[in-house]
């Protein structure tokens, strides 16, 4: 107890010096406390600032992108606002026993008017596309856009109005469009439909209609289409034919035959064309008809067709080797017409084998060089520089113009084989054949009809002046070996033998 009273007696002793210290101390705790908390409201405020300004650039910024993607086609909406209008098209059919169509709409040849006109051009064009939609459609129906070319649109309505829609579309589409400045356009439209819940589930009806779509594409555009179960069956068997095709092509497992073509005059044979054959393991041999698109289609014509270059000019080099001097022709597609490095591939080729570029004839069908395209005019001079011999393949199908026909670098025209077949029985077969042969030789090119199968086509075409033939009626195509055995006498009988002058010596390309 007196530890107690010492202790508190020396506190109260004290506690007069520790009164003076304790606001100083204080003092400084507060003035501590107010400056950390002054430090932190600043920081605090300017952070907030930083957020509300990058919410409000960032809301900014979605509204922009959300009005570019309206607005760059009006009247359209977007992917996510279509699939929520079928959606909600879905449950309405579910609920009330109706039925919703999609019209999956493919502009035929929309990537040559941008090519051709600019990118301008096309937007105005898919505008007044759009817009002839709208005005033909229902009122409540939605439109989106998927691509370039393809434009989606849901109508709640059944099969036969939809086939009447599809219809009116078409047929109002393929009027010209005024893009200004005198420039009117003409497109046709490929539409496919399908029907919820008629043909399937929601899940697959917008690929349905665009199978729908892609079989009226491969049987040549411009018409509509509903879908059939047996499209599916047949896009399963494309997906194995290209499967097999990307196999083929990385091993090489095609094979060109040859057609020859006969002089008029001396009814010899001159040239060959080569033809891609592909022999598909289990199949047999699959037609170009088939194969061709699918290859353009998936991105594999390059390939197929830089082999077709490398091996017709390797044949071409065996020959001349056996002192077979005979021109060889190839064809060649819209994607190698468009290939940057088409002409140097060509030279190249020619040169590993020796041959001479005029020896070598390319064929390039009429509707691809009515393509005014920079890249194709790109590849036209380039072949003209090079000084290979240009044939237009299936003249007289087009529409191609004098004035443009005589711009083109082509030294021949392959009359096509339509004119050739009806020229026995139809008098304006023979006028159109006789006036296209005329025009040829008065702009100083050389004719070729293929597809002569009678005597009677092949008498004609030398009645009008034709230069050379080409069809069943003097060879089928064939291999490589059996072009060289008939050209050393082991060849058919009763068909044309080869012009003496194709076994002359020639001086070898430098």
């Amino acid at each position: 107890s007196d530890m107690w009273v010492m202790t508190a007696s020396v506190a109260v002793s004290e506690a007069p010096q520790m009164l003076v210290w304790l606001p100083l101390v204080l003092g400084a705790l507060l003035l501590i406390a107010c400056g950390a908390g002054a430090t932190v409201g600043a920081l605090w405020w300017r952070q907030r600032r930083r957020s509300e300004a990058l919410t409000r650039s960032l809301d900014a910024a979605t509204q922009v992108l959300d009005s570019s993607r309206r607005a760059s086609v009006a009247g359209l909406v977007t992917r996510p606002e279509f699939d929520l209008a079928l959606d909600e098209a879905v449950l309405r059919c579910d609920a009330r026993r109706h039925t919703a169509s999609v019209l999956f709409l493919d502009i035929d040849g929309f990537g040559a008017v941008n090519d051709t006109h600019g990118h301008g051009i096309g937007d105005r064009v898919l505008r007044e596309i759009v817009e002839r939609v709208h005005a033909t459609t229902p009122t409540k129906t939605s439109a989106a856009r998927l691509g370039g070319d393809e434009v989606l649109v849901l109508v709640e309505c059944g099969l036969e109005d939809a086939k009447l829609l599809a219809a009116a579309l078409q047929a109002v589409l393929a009027d010209p469009i005024d893009a200004g400045a005198g420039l009117r356009i003409h497109v046709t439209v490929s539409i496919g439909v399908a029907v919820y819940p008629q043909h399937g589930a929601r899940a697959r009806i917008e690929s349905y209609a665009k199978m729908a779509m892609r079989a009226v594409k491969d049987a040549g555009g411009n018409a509509w289409s509903v879908f059939d179960p047996q499209m599916a069956i047949d896009q399963r068997e494309h997906a194995m034919i290209v499967a097999d095709l990307r196999h083929a092509i990385a091993r090489k497992q095609f094979e060109l035959f040859y057609q020859p073509k006969v002089d008029s005059h001396s009814l010899q044979i001159t040239a060959a064309e080569a033809l891609l054959r592909w022999h598909r393991p289990q199949h047999g041999v699959v037609s170009p008809a088939v194969f061709i698109p699918l290859a353009e289609r998936y991105g594999l014509i390059g390939d197929l067709g830089n082999w077709v270059i490398e091996e017709a000019c390797r044949q071409a080099g065996v020959w001349r080797k056996a002192g077979l001097r005979m021109r060889v022709a190839i064809n060649l597609s819209a994607f190698q017409m468009r290939q940057d490095d088409l002409v140097q591939r060509l030279e190249k080729a020619l040169k590993t084998n020796k041959l001479q570029p005029e020896r070598f004839t390319v064929e390039i069908t009429e509707s691809l060089a009515l393509e005014n395209t920079q890249a194709t005019q790109r590849t036209f001079e380039g072949l003209r520089r090079a000084g290979l011999h240009v044939a237009i393949d299936d003249f007289g199908a087009g529409q191609t113009s004098i004035a443009y026909l005589r711009q083109l670098p082509a030294s021949e025209l392959k009359m096509d084989m339509s004119l050739v077949r009806d020229l026995a029985h139809s008098a304006d077969a023979r006028a159109i054949a006789e006036a296209v042969i005329k025009l040829a030789h008065a702009l100083d090119r050389r004719v070729v009809a293929e597809g002569v199968e009678t005597p009677d086509q092949r008498d004609l075409l030398v009645e009008m002046g034709c230069d050379e033939l080409q069809g069943f009626l003097f060879a089928k195509p064939m291999s490589a070996t059996a072009i060289g055995l008939w050209a050393m006498d082991e060849g058919p009988d009763n068909h044309p033998d080869f012009r003496p002058s194709l076994f002359q010596e020639t001086q070898a390309a430098l």
